[in-house]
């Protein structure tokens, strides 16, 4: 089939190079010409494991190629997806105008029946107006009798892991209108996702709001699994539990499950924090407070600091004179995205406290960079305290003690005798609990994990 996906970031390019990879032929489109270059030149403006490779296959195969001509990716694809960003605005709601603009030039160069589908994550009713938008810009131009449909196929990606999810997923929602034009749309996603369906049925058929609501109602619901073991971690660090021990405790309980169940310093990424944002804000709309929403944000925002709690309470609020290893950048490994990474906020508590960081992540350091430059962007002279290194070891060369931040596979079998060695203080934070706090305390070091004892 013809695909044309609006949008090159993160879930367009996932998209189209896993359709492309099914044989379908795809037109990815992006206004934006620098990140376009990139791609026809074979390189890829994100680090997603396997991406890259299946890019370039598909670009050799003829099956997949990357523009800016608005007008020739309408002309390409029976099926339109969007695919652009919905950041959140400035009262917390998704900002819909770059979805709403695709809409238009859809409109503006569409000549016969075309399926739009939102892959970007949308509040409820974000199809209407999209449907909306078409039909005005068709009126427009005088051809109103050209016929439509909007449909809602949500994304369900982990960064990281997010080609094998494609190509696997767990599910498909659909969310499909019951007119004519949307049960032939039914039919023409029916078709396009038929490979996903051949061992066992993965789609779920549902109306328009339906699936968007889903979407929020998953990352929200992750959501609030995280938040929730971090107040339980905090509580344990209180009465001496082992947040470990509860997590496999009530993980063995079918109904609740092991998945979102890891204490930590916190979600980020682009999706849970906005998209709890986003269904709040919603709710809020119809006069309906989110209540357990509000507290899951909350506590979040309050969990990325609980590192530098343990820290003050063992170096005292002046850091003046102490330098600190960090361990991971990006907000999860397997990526370089820094949105809402609680890395963010230790480097900038850190800082603000006098301390010098020497930090090392496997592939976010340049994302990072640009990261702090915008949180620096008021006081650039604190810059000056932030050093990245080239290799894990070389960030604790006489530091004072270690930080983890980041969960990366590359971090959990260091070389103890060598950390030890030059660690100033066999001391380390650890906000994803990647060691275990006894055998931690038998090698001779200083252990502060969340919600671990020793």
């Amino acid at each position: 089939m013809k695909v044309t996906i609006i949008g090159s970031g993160y879930v367009g390019l996932v998209t189209g190079a896993c359709l492309a990879e099914l044989g379908n032929e795809v037109f990815c489109l992006d206004v934006d010409t620098q990140k376009i270059a990139i791609l026809n030149q074979g390189g890829v403006p994100i680090y997603e494991p396997g991406l890259k490779e299946m890019i370039a296959r598909n670009i050799e195969a003829g099956r997949l190629q990357f523009s800016t001509d608005v007008q020739a990716s309408v002309e390409h694809g029976e099926l339109q997806y969007i695919a652009v960003g919905t950041p959140p605005d400035e009262d917390g709601s998704a900002d819909l105008q770059y979805v709403l603009a695709a809409a238009k030039n859809i409109a503006k160069y569409m000549n016969g029946f075309k399926v739009v589908i939102d892959k970007s994550t949308v509040p409820v009713g974000t199809a209407q107006q999209v449907k909306d938008v078409i039909s005005a810009e068709l009126t427009r131009r005088g051809v109103a009798e050209l016929s439509f449909s909007v449909v809602s196929n949500p994304e369900f990606l982990k960064e990281g892991a997010a080609v094998e999810d494609f190509m696997r997923p767990d599910r498909i929602v659909l969310g499909t209108a019951d007119d004519a034009a949307g049960q032939k749309a039914k039919t023409m996603m029916k078709k396009l996702y038929a490979p996903f369906n051949r061992h066992h049925e993965r789609t779920f058929y549902m109306d328009v709001k339906s699936a968007e609501l889903t979407k929020y109602a998953a990352n929200a619901m992750l959501a609030t699994r995280i938040s929730f073991m971090n107040e339980l971690a905090n509580l344990a660090d209180m009465v001496g539990a082992d947040i470990e021990a509860v997590r496999q405790g009530i993980g063995s309980d079918s109904r609740i499950g092991y998945g979102f169940l890891y204490a930590g310093t916190g979600y980020g990424g682009s999706c849970f924090p906005k998209d709890v944002q986003a269904l709040s804000r919603t709710a809020q709309e119809f006069h309906l407070d989110l209540q357990i929403l509000q507290a899951v944000e909350s506590v979040n925002q309050d969990q990325k600091k609980v590192l530098i709690k343990k820290i003050v309470k063992r170096f005292g609020e002046d850091l003046s004179n102490h330098q600190f290893a960090l361990w991971g950048l990006a907000f999860k490994p397997n990526t370089d995205d820094m949105r809402e990474a609680p890395s963010r906020v230790i480097i900038q508590e850190l800082v603000r406290r006098g301390a010098r960081v020497v930090a090392f992540d496997p592939v976010a350091t340049p994302e990072a960079l640009k990261a702090l430059e915008l949180d620096f962007q008021e006081s650039a002279h604190l810059l000056s305290k932030i050093t990245m290194v080239d290799k894990p070891m070389d960030a604790t060369v006489g530091a004072d003690a270690l930080i983890i931040a980041t969960e990366w596979k590359a971090f959990r079998s260091p070389d103890f005798d060598v950390l030890k060695k030059q660690l100033k203080n066999p001391i380390i934070f650890d906000g994803r609990n990647l060691f275990e706090p006894h055998a931690l305390a038998e090698l001779g070091f200083t252990y502060y994990g969340i919600g671990r004892h020793n």
